[in-house]
This record gives structure tokens, C-alpha cells and sequence, in this order.
């Protein structure tokens, strides 16, 4: 690898500098690149200075992510008690309950906000005073691998940079997105139902701003390459705080040009690209995970080639598919779906969940379930006692955009007659399909909790996604999980049991090999295998409510079994016939993970 040097003392290879040259020239044009490149430079030499170490973290692909690893997506105040600083709280539950077993925890935008919890960002580069400090966020550190967000589409209307552009500073007149009033902007693909622009009050009078997502959230301008590179600064903040994955919130909308959708430009795409390289030079250990609640091909897209762009991208397809296989007890959809995923190189996998802090997106299924369908999942979201948000179409109509609910609830109806062991059966089985798949777990704290939803929640704010975000008491959530039959404990202890067996087998490596089975479209079949070839794992989910038949020639699969197979769930024990034939039922809701018996 040839190395560059420069008067600043900082080298990269060669390659990585021409990547973020080609990029820098894409995004300004060949004039403006080499100024902005020695800025860079002398941008990534501090950073470098300060952090020597980590340009040498560079772990090769297939063992950055590994079985072992499991994410836990929490808000940094999740757990309060009185007297201490919630970031220290959460600290403590989590060491407690689940170090050992979860690897990594995203902590939820935990900077000063105005809105959104947490999401309108006043300051990005210190931590909310009323959470706690970054030596919390550190501490948390020494436990967990730590993933971050980059809430970098836009900033609250109070931050410094909008107030300063307010008062015509012109350091920032040039940060934010002013459109002239009757512009054309009907191609604009639009995310929520809300005005596209806001009108302020400036120091010039009167202007339209640029507000993808609402008033308080002013849209950044990377057009201006000042914003790119103060960005760029924040991220390496990021890093040196700890961050080994950094989420780029909402990035598929970054760059705006009037005249077309707006959404996944090629541009933005290159912003993506050039945090990769730059990464890559300094700080290769880092991950960056793209969020864009779209439909699979174009969510899959930022990808890149599979070496130049995001490692991980979210799998927001499943969420809606796996709602849909217990609603139908059918899993035709969801197994044509798995059968045809695929990531382009080894150091890129799939982000798999089925709850977050947002609600259950319903466009990343279109295409695939029909209109009919996803209208099915909206009638039992509102039978079930969620809410449905919607989003703006280019024609002024509008159609749904996610489902707000807590995942149990929306698997089980909260005022039904079904028994509580039978709901959580359901909701464990819709949860090891998500840890069973090809990928790293992304794994909602609500969801290992065993979380309802929170409808005086939605009362109090007027935010349909406040049900899915209530916050513990951590003497309450202690006197929960310690009583065998409150429902948290009932979903947590075998929660953590699944992680747990999952982290014990290679098959479930991200990269290993995931080959999906048909037959039973009651059952979701997979086989997963090691990237070394020598384990295999035989998946068997059933998304009924009935006894399921389930038949399979071992010999076909090529798994080993010495006349039986082991559940490694349960420990149960079962038999394959002389024809190297496996035949057995399988119990409403149950899940098998079956391997060769030793």
C-alpha cells in the first residue's frame, strides 16, 4: 500500500486519498476540490494527533461482526431514579442484566434537543446536561461497544448555527436551504405529512426555509461545503468518544436539488462514500449503519459496491413482513422475501430488527405485500390500540407511512381473552426469526423488556410514536423483572436465554451462509451455516396458531446428525430415520434451532 505524506505529517494510502479527492470533486467541482482537500487534511492530521491508536484498529471483516454480537437500541434516559444522572443509571441496569450477552449499545441522540425526542438536535458535540456527561457516555464504554447517532439532515430551529443565521451572521447564511416563494418542488419525495418549508423571521426579512421533517428541524445545506467539513469534525468526535458505530439518521434525503426527488441523489450517496473514506483512513474500526425507511432495492443501495459505502444498512423490510406472517399464520412472503437477500462482500451485513424507537414502517413492504395487505396490518395496528402516521404524496394525497405501536402489542391484542403465555410465545417466536437471520440483531429495549404500548404517553405529548417510548423507573422495572409472573420477565429471561444460544454457534455468524427452505408456508425454514462449513443449523419457526408437519431430507442439506438432532433452544433430543429423513410437528409458535446432536 503506497502512503501519501503531506507537510501536516498525516499519510493515508494512496487509494483512500484519491477516493476522497474524486468524491470532494463530484460534490464542488474539480476547481474548488483541492482547496477543500488541504482542509480536510489538516482536519483528519489533529484528529490523527489526538488519536493515534485508532488508525491501527483495523480488525479484518469477518471478525467485525461476529455470532456474538447483539445491539441494543435504548434512549440514554431510558432508566431514571432519583439523585443520579440517567446515563449513569442506565449504565448500572445494563451492566447488571445484560453485560455478558448484548455487545453493543445505541444510545439514542442523547444532546441537547428541543423536540423529537432527542432527534432536533441543539448541539451536537456536548451531552444533555440532564442525562448526564460524556464521561458517562465513556463509562458506558467500558462495557459495551458503543453505537451512536448522526442526526446530520437537519438541527433544531435553537441551535447556535440557525440562531446565528436568523440574525444574518454571514458565516451562516449559507448553512441552511432557502427557496424563493412558487418554486416547483411537487417532485420532492415527502417522508411526512407536513409543510416541505417553514417560514422565519430573519435579520433580511422574511424567508422560506427548508423543513423535510418539521418545523423545529431545519435541513442543512451541503451544497455548502463549510457544512460538510463541520460535519465531518462532529463524526470524529463521534469516534473519539467512543462510537464504533455511527447511524446516519434520515440520510437519504441529504442533499436537495430542485427539480428532482430529493432523495437518494447520487450526491448523497458520495457524502456517504467520503465519511466511509475517511474513516478508513483514520479510524477503520468504525462502522457507519445508513437509516432509510424505503422500500428493500433502494435501502440496499447504500451498500455501494460493498467496500465503499456503508457496512451495514437497516433491514427495515422485516419488521412489516414478520407483522404480516403472524397476522396471516403464513410465511410465504417472508420466505420469498429472505430468499432473495444478499450483500455484495463480507464486510457488509444486514442490520436486522423488528422494533425501534420509530414506528413499523409500511413502505419498505411495498412491492411486496399488497395494497390489501398492508391495509390488513393497519386494521389490527388500530384494533390493537396503536396509531397509523402517514406521509404527503406529490398529488396531495396521502398514505400510510408506519405503524405506532409496541411490537408485543401488535403481534397480541392488549384487551383479547388469549392467554399471557400465549402471546409471549408469539412474540419469542417473531423475535428469534429476527436473530436467526443472516446479519447483526438490533434489539429495541422495549422488546427485551417485554414493553406495551404506552397510549397515555400519546395522550400527553400528541406524538402517535410516544407509544413506543416510555421510560422505566429503575425500581419498578427492577420489581418487574424479579416477579416470575409479571410480563417483562416473562419475555426477558428467555430473551436473553435466545441471544445467548445464539452467540454459542457460528452458524449465526453474519456473514455464514443462510439458504431458506419451502414447503409448510405456515413454517419460516432456514439453514444457516458457519463461513467455515462446519457447523449447520436447521431454523424451523411456526407463525400459527396450529400444530405444524415439517419434514426434511438431511441428506439433501447436508447436515451431519449421527441419527438425531439436538434442539439447542430446549436440549430436546430429536430423531432422523435410516433415509436420513427428519420428521416431526411443530407446536403453535414454536421454534426449533436444530443442529447435529454432541
Amino acid at each position: 500500500m503506497q502512503l501519501v505524506s503531506h507537510p501536516s505529517n498525516f499519510t493515508m494510502s494512496k487509494s483512500i486519498a484519491q477516493r476522497i479527492l474524486d468524491h470532494l470533486t463530484f460534490l464542488y467541482g474539480a476547481e474548488q476540490a483541492p482547496a477543500l482537500m488541504e482542509r480536510l487534511r489538516a482536519i483528519l492530521a489533529r484528529f490523527r494527533r489526538r488519536n493515534p491508536r485508532l488508525a491501527k484498529e483495523h480488525p479484518p471483516p469477518q471478525e467485525r461482526l461476529t455470532e456474538r454480537d447483539a445491539i441494543l437500541i435504548t434512549y440514554g434516559d431510558q432508566v431514571t431514579e432519583p439523585g443520579k444522572p440517567p446515563l449513569q443509571t442506565l449504565a448500572e441496569v445494563l451492566e447488571h442484566d445484560v453485560k455478558g450477552v448484548v455487545t453493543t449499545v445505541h444510545v439514542l441522540p442523547f444532546f441537547p434537543y428541543s423536540s423529537d425526542d432527542g432527534f432536533s438536535v441543539v448541539d451536537y458535540t456536548v451531552v444533555n446536561p440532564d442525562f448526564g456527561t460524556w464521561a458517562d457516555v465513556e463509562r458506558l464504554g467500558r462495557n459495551f461497544r458503543l453505537m451512536f447517532d448522526a442526526v446530520i439532515n437537519h438541527i433544531s430551529a435553537q441551535s447556535r448555527w440557525f440562531q446565528e443565521f436568523l440574525r444574518g451572521n454571514p458565516e451562516f447564511a449559507d448553512y441552511f436551504i432557502v427557496v424563493e416563494e412558487g418554486t416547483d418542488l411537487s417532485q420532492v419525495v415527502r417522508p411526512r405529512a407536513l409543510p416541505l418549508l417553514t417560514r422565519v423571521q430573519t435579520a433580511q426579512g422574511e424567508k422560506l426555509v427548508w423543513t423535510t421533517f418539521s418545523a423545529d428541524q431545519i435541513d442543512l445545506n451541503y451544497a455548502n461545503p463549510d457544512v460538510l467539513l463541520k460535519i465531518i469534525e462532529i463524526l470524529l468526535l463521534y469516534v473519539e468518544k467512543g462510537a464504533e458505530i455511527i447511524r446516519l439518521d434520515a440520510i437519504a434525503y441529504l442533499w436537495k436539488k430542485i427539480g428532482t426527488t430529493c432523495i437518494h441523489l447520487e450526491e448523497t450517496h458520495r457524502v456517504v462514500k467520503l465519511f466511509r473514506a475517511i474513516l478508513d483512513a483514520v479510524a477503520p474500526h468504525v462502522i457507519i449503519i445508513t437509516e432509510t425507511n424505503v422500500p428493500h432495492e433502494e435501502n440496499v443501495s447504500y451498500f455501494g459496491d460493498g467496500t465503499d459505502e456503508a457496512q451495514m444498512v437497516y433491514q427495515f423490510s422485516l419488521p412489516p413482513l414478520v407483522l404480516h406472517a403472524f397476522h396471516s399464520g403464513t410465511a410465504a412472503y417472508l420466505s420469498e422475501w429472505a430468499a432473495t437477500l444478499s450483500t455484495p462482500s463480507d464486510s457488509t451485513t444486514f442490520f436486522n430488527f423488528l422494533a425501534s424507537h420509530d414506528g413499523i414502517g409500511v413502505r419498505p413492504a411495498e412491492g411486496i405485500l399488497s395494497p390489501a395487505e398492508v391495509q390488513a396490518l393497519v386494521e389490527r395496528t388500530l384494533a390493537h390500540g396503536g396509531y397509523v402516521s402517514y406521509k404527503a404524496n406529490p398529488d396531495g394525497s396521502q398514505t400510510v407511512y408506519e405503524l405506532n405501536i409496541s411490537y408485543f402489542d401488535a403481534l397480541s391484542d392488549p384487551n383479547g381473552p388469549e392467554p399471557l403465555d400465549w402471546q409471549v410465545r408469539r412474540f419469542l417466536a417473531s423475535q428469534a426469526i429476527m436473530l436467526s437471520l443472516a446479519g447483526v440483531p438490533g434489539i429495541y429495549v422495549h422488546s427485551l423488556f417485554g414493553s406495551r404500548s404506552w397510549r397515555e404517553g400519546v395522550a400527553r405529548t400528541g406524538h402517535n410514536r410516544t407509544i413506543n417510548r416510555e421510560k422505566f423507573r429503575r425500581e419498578e422495572l427492577e420489581r418487574e423483572l424479579a416477579d416470575p409472573s409479571s410480563l417483562r420477565h416473562r419475555v426477558f429471561y428467555p430473551y436473553l436465554h435466545l441471544i445467548r444460544t445464539r452467540a454459542a454457534h457460528p452458524a449465526f455468524h453474519p456473514n455464514g451462509a443462510q439458504e431458506v427452505l419451502f414447503g409448510n408456508e405456515a413454517l419460516f425454514v432456514l439453514v444457516r451455516t458457519s463461513p467455515d462449513g462446519d457447523e449447520k443449523v436447521l431454523c424451523i419457526h411456526n407463525v400459527s396458531d396450529t400444530t405444524q408437519p415439517f419434514r426434511a431430507d438431511l441428506k439433501a442439506l447436508s447436515m451431519r446428525h449421527a441419527g438425531a438432532l439436538r434442539d439447542v433452544i430446549s436440549g430436546t433430543i430429536y430423531s432422523v430415520d435410516e433415509r436420513d429423513s427428519l420428521t416431526l410437528t411443530v407446536g403453535p409458535y414454536q421454534v426449533l434451532w436444530l443442529k447435529a446432536k454432541g
